[in-house]
């Protein structure tokens, strides 16, 4: 756990001086508060939006490696290994990528996930939860689904999402503000920086939720994507019945954190903040394409 709170922190002291730096080489520093115009203090904006969705998707191998203990498959040790290393090459010859880093962590939880800067640069793991509760015909099709993110790009795609929607949850918060603190201030009720700086921090919050909600919308749809690309590897049955293994095991159903999250589920899925669908939507999605093929 300290581990992991020390790689978040670094993370996040990364983030903070790569903007630090971009503003002030850009000139773009003193444009965020809208002292230069609207046109600027969007571009400046798209700097603090963009930079920590794209270093997290640039470290995120590296990162997850460390914070989740992920033993990488260099040399398979045993007969499940081997066979595990053989499907996903099989898979990614047949989705035309190239293999990604192939790994296994130890988890009780029945889980799996893609990640990676690009669709050639990736890694998909699995847990020794999903290796004890699954059958091979089961682990396959997680296997799939995940291999379908990767084919997908959703890895980058959830990224760029999530910097154009930073970069106007920090714009407008800002412009509302402005509004806002000029008419305090034009009233004699508080201070003008007052009341924009704590405008900017209440707007952010509630568009950071309101964007949060577009996000896991997104999210839920490519999941139904990535549940029909692993079906096109294995069959729509063979994907259905990996989701009823789950299905069986609610109290196992835990989400990934962040951009990790490829194969979890939580109790609260049916929310709006959820990133996958409800299980029981996926598996009849499934059904019924099987039904019409």
């Amino acid at each position: 756990m300290f581990k992991r709170i020390l790689l978040w922190a670094g993370m996040n002291i990364a983030v903070i001086a790569v903007i630090t730096i971009i503003l002030k080489i850009t000139g773009l520093d003193t444009a965020i508060s809208g002292g230069r115009g609207y046109g600027p203090m969007l571009l400046a904006c798209a700097v603090v939006g963009f930079a920590g969705s794209i270093i997290s998707l640039l470290m995120s191998k590296s990162l997850v490696k460390r914070t989740m203990g992920v033993h990488i498959i260099e040399s398979p040790q045993s007969e499940f290994e081997a066979w595990y290393v053989n499907i996903v090459k099989r898979q990614a010859e047949m989705l035309g990528i190239n293999t990604p880093e192939i790994g296994i962590f130890d988890s009780p939880e029945p889980n799996a996930f893609a990640t990676g800067a690009s669709r050639n640069n990736s890694l998909v793991a699995i847990s020794t939860g999903l290796m004890s509760v699954m059958n091979k015909d089961e682990i396959e099709a997680v296997v799939g689904h995940e291999m379908a993110h990767v084919a997908n790009g959703d890895m980058v795609t959830m990224a760029l999402l999530q910097g154009v929607l930073n970069t106007f949850v920090v714009f407008f918060s800002r412009i509302i503000a402005e509004v806002v603190a000029s008419r305090g201030n034009s009233e004699g009720n508080a201070t003008s920086s007052g009341v924009y700086f704590i405008t900017t921090l209440v707007l952010q919050v509630v568009f950071g939720f309101l964007a949060q909600i577009i996000a896991s919308w997104f999210s839920r749809h490519r999941e139904f994507r990535a549940d029909a690309g692993g079906a096109k590897l294995t069959s729509n049955q063979q994907m259905a019945n990996a989701l009823d293994a789950l299905r069986r095991r609610p109290e196992m159903n835990q989400d990934l954190p962040g951009e990790f999250a490829a194969f979890g589920f939580t109790g609260s899925i049916r929310n709006l903040f959820s990133t996958h669908p409800p299980l029981e939507k996926r598996i009849e999605a499934l059904l019924a394409a099987d039904q019409r093929g």
